[in-house]
């Protein structure tokens, strides 16, 4: 089955060359010509990623961002014409996965997508046909299961976006060093980003604030000016 995709944005011509440029990829593409109605049909059908404009009349993006966040992780891009890095932070910290200023190339939008669809590959689940043995990377009282892309905390699974979820398993897998944020840019977000790194400080605080939620030894620790590194407390 296509992918499903809601887009909303309250400039016609605009919600109609990307939707021509993405069901050109395959995918299939629900319009909407501002938040709200996107996200009343969100409350009836899920789908598989959602791409939001800031600047709609009634809930702007950001609403609409945290309005889905409280219930789902499912993968969202923000669109605005406002450059700024506060901008990009406020998408980051609601809990978007991508942010993309306008004037923008509808074919940069497909392949932002292409991205996070290619990061939520991982999460389908094995066929019958795939005799492989499960891939489970353990730390302190973490597990993740690498093939279906979930993450426990002491048993007890953790709400994680598929953004948070590849963040922390990348530490996980580099547990004997320090990481540094233009190596976390690359391996998470899979592109060169054009924006400062303190896109991948937002992503840790959402991170440490779930991880102590849940009542986790494990933490996320800043190395200044270089990056991060994972641990357990009191080591």
């Amino acid at each position: 089955m296509d992918k499903l995709i809601y887009f909303a944005e309250d400039e016609a011509n605009i919600r109609i060359a990307v939707a021509a440029f993405l069901e050109k990829e395959g995918y299939q593409v629900k319009t909407f010509e501002n938040g709200d109605l996107l996200f009343d049909e969100f409350l009836a059908t899920v789908p598989d990623l959602v791409i939001l404009d800031v600047m709609m009349p009634g809930s702007d993006g950001f609403i609409i961002c945290e309005q889905i966040r409280r219930t789902s992780n499912v993968p969202i891009i923000i669109l605005t014409a406002r450059g700024s890095d506060e901008d990009y932070i406020t998408g980051i910290s609601l809990g978007s996965d991508d942010y993309l200023t306008k004037p923008f190339s509808p074919i940069k939008l497909v392949m932002r997508v292409k991205a996070l669809f290619r990061r939520l590959e991982m999460a389908e689940p094995l066929t019958s046909k795939e005799l492989k043995i499960a891939e489970i990377v353990e730390y302190d009282d973490i597990t993740i299961n690498v093939d279906n892309m979930q993450s426990f905390c002491q048993g007890v699974k953790l709400k994680l976006t598929i953004t948070e979820l590849n963040f922390l398993l990348y530490l996980l897998k580099n547990q004997d060093k320090a990481v540094a944020r233009d190596e976390l840019l690359s391996a998470v977000w899979d592109y060169e980003r054009e924006v400062e790194t303190r896109v991948t400080d937002d992503t840790v605080k959402r991170l440490r604030k779930k991880l102590m939620a849940a009542g986790s030894d494990v933490q996320i620790e800043t190395v200044w000016g270089y990056g991060f590194r994972i641990g357990v407390k009191g080591e």
